[in-house]
């Protein structure tokens, strides 16, 4: 697989992992094929386990090396990670408050953001997923980015390890947004199509990361950490709480330490 990811650009790097991200969406989507409904603990262990792996992610692969990438800064080498992490935290807060959306396996039936009133269910519930895929997207396509000016047979391994466990906690995301809209007697198709479409905003977010830190070195840091706070964001803001707002807390729970283990077995292995 490195050996295939060598002879790319970092840009087609990026874009061929994030292919693979997208395709775990609709691979999840794809369970409306085979039932009308899921089995609520199973979705809220799933969820759980997402959740793990993106805080996982977060730090082992976004916040250590923008870090390790400050060592020069000026101020401390906690400068650039603590001012991209806050800020990524603050964009996705003002694109939760402005894109309408309805957030997955929640009791709360008032959709969110403006006009949201006026959008059909189905949107609402594509477009939350999307809002989780944008930052996923960006943190792919930075770390490839990275290997403009930082290449290293380990940097790469690295970004292709935040690949995959971007790609695992995206199954869960598809299911999330296609069973619901099955459930309530949308066919399989359309259900399948809305499913995975709200995964093909992270091949769009992962060629703008990579441009922009293969081509403005000073930004890595920053870039690197930005994803971490967007992804930091959506995990407490939404993932935490649909996987436990049916009563699975243990289990939600103890799912999300175990994809916290996996995805740091995967970075500290692998990368």
């Amino acid at each position: 697989m490195i050996e295939f990811f060598q002879g790319l650009s970092p840009v087609m790097q990026a874009l061929v992992a994030t292919l693979f991200t997208w395709g775990m969406t609709a691979l999840g989507a794809t369970l409306v094929f085979a039932t009308k409904t899921m089995n609520q603990k199973l979705l809220d262990s799933m969820l759980g386990f997402a959740g793990g792996v993106m805080i996982a992610a977060s730090y082992w692969s976004l916040l250590g090396p923008a870090i390790e990438a400050s060592a020069d800064n000026a101020i401390g080498n906690w400068f650039p990670a603590t001012v991209g992490f806050l800020l990524g935290g603050i964009f996705l807060w003002g694109i939760d408050k402005l894109l309408p959306h309805l957030h997955p396996n929640t009791k709360v039936s008032k959709a969110e953001g403006v006009a949201a009133s006026k959008r059909k269910r189905s949107t609402l519930l594509v477009l939350a997923i999307t809002i989780h895929n944008i930052p996923e997207g960006m943190a792919v396509g930075i770390a490839f980015g990275a290997l403009a000016t930082h290449s290293s047979e380990a940097a790469l391994a690295g970004a292709i390890t935040l690949a995959i466990g971007i790609g695992i906690q995206n199954f869960p995301e598809g299911v999330a947004v296609a069973m619901p809209l099955r459930g309530d007697g949308m066919s399989r198709r359309r259900s399948f199509f809305y499913g995975q479409f709200s995964g093909m905003v992270e091949p769009i977010a992962a060629v703008i990361g990579a441009l922009a830190v293969a081509h403005i070195q000073p930004l890595l840091p920053y870039a690197l950490s930005f994803a971490a706070g967007a992804m930091i964001f959506v995990v407490a803001e939404e993932v935490i709480p649909s996987s436990q707002e049916k009563g699975n807390k243990d289990l939600a729970a103890m799912s999300l330490m175990i994809g916290f283990a996996v995805m740091m077995i995967l970075d500290v292995a692998l990368g």
